[in-house]
């Protein structure tokens, strides 16, 4: 009988350590944890995430803070906001919500971000003290740090002896989860659109995760029986069967019929899509305890 993940759960309780690690950082050292989220425009998606996040850190105890700035923002106004949190010691992380609009360019603003601060783990430093195995004093990635949760909760820490494949090679989430896979000892290949032998290379795999954006890709041949397969994908189909002009969310897994091969897996959606934002909180709890001298609690 296949085990499906539920990431709601998942993501519920580290959220809790969230709550609880955070109002024991207050009480010892009067520090409210700060979170500062940058919008630009008027995106309706973009919106809903930014809005889902400020509520999560007032939820958590946090002090929350939403700058919306109009379309027309120059790439310098938003570049001095940035500045601005950079130095404010009450803020601990700080997230620019992308994509921003077109004519503003966001690799100079991500990177601009103080590495100890950027909660999204997107800085060079924070990606290349992943790279290098400095889990202690990075930030990594949410979507590859919850997605690491599941892996952890199913195969434990010391991922020894078993062979791992990530479909995807992207800076958000491939490379970063390669990483993390790497750090636990696991065997790690890297597939991506180029690969050739793409079902052949997923049949050796203890543990299966699909980024690559193309739905229900990964089939039930692809799976080595008894697998553990994280689904990452997040794509909207059309669903005839639900009426005219419905759709339906799914993986880039089929989880039909991948379900009976495996023997973890986690739906699309409600598996690593709430574990992305509990990440984001975890992260800046992190970066406040690492700011006020503290060792950050550790999520798993």
């Amino acid at each position: 009988m296949v085990d499906v993940i539920d990431g709601k759960q998942v993501a519920a309780s580290v959220i809790e350590t969230v709550k609880s690690a955070n109002a024991a950082l207050e009480a010892a050292k009067g520090v409210q944890t700060g979170l500062a989220v940058i919008i630009v425009g008027d995106d309706p998606a973009s919106h809903t995430y930014v809005s889902s996040k400020s509520r999560m850190a007032k939820e958590c105890g946090f002090k929350s803070v939403q700058h919306t700035l109009p379309v027309e923002t120059t790439q310098e106004e938003l570049a001095a906001l940035v500045a601005s949190l950079n130095a404010d010691p009450s803020i601990h992380g700080i997230l620019v919500q992308l994509p921003l609009p077109r004519h503003l360019d966001s690799e100079p603003i991500i990177q601009s971000i103080l590495p100890e601060k950027d909660v999204d783990g997107l800085s060079v430093v924070n990606a290349g003290k992943l790279a290098t195995g400095d889990l202690k004093t990075g930030l990594v990635s949410c979507t590859p740090a919850g997605a690491m949760v599941f892996v952890r909760r199913t195969h434990g820490e010391d991922l020894s002896g078993l062979n791992a494949v990530v479909i995807g090679r992207s800076n958000l989430f491939g490379k970063p989860m390669a990483q993390l896979l790497l750090n636990a000892n696991a065997t790690v290949t890297i597939a991506h659109s180029r690969t050739k032998n793409l079902a052949e290379i997923c049949r050796n795999a203890d543990i299966l995760v699909a980024a690559v954006g193309r739905p229900e890709m990964v089939k039930a041949d692809w799976v080595k029986p008894g697998a553990t397969v994280i689904d990452v994908g997040i794509n909207r189909i059309d669903a005839p069967e639900r009426g005219e002009g419905k759709t339906r969310l799914v993986g880039d897994v089929a989880f039909a019929e991948v379900s009976p091969v495996a023997a973890v897996i986690t739906p699309v959606p409600g598996g690593v899509g709430p574990m992305t934002i509990a990440m984001l909180m975890a992260n800046t709890l992190i970066a406040a305890h690492r700011s006020a001298g503290l060792t950050a609690p550790i999520f798993s």
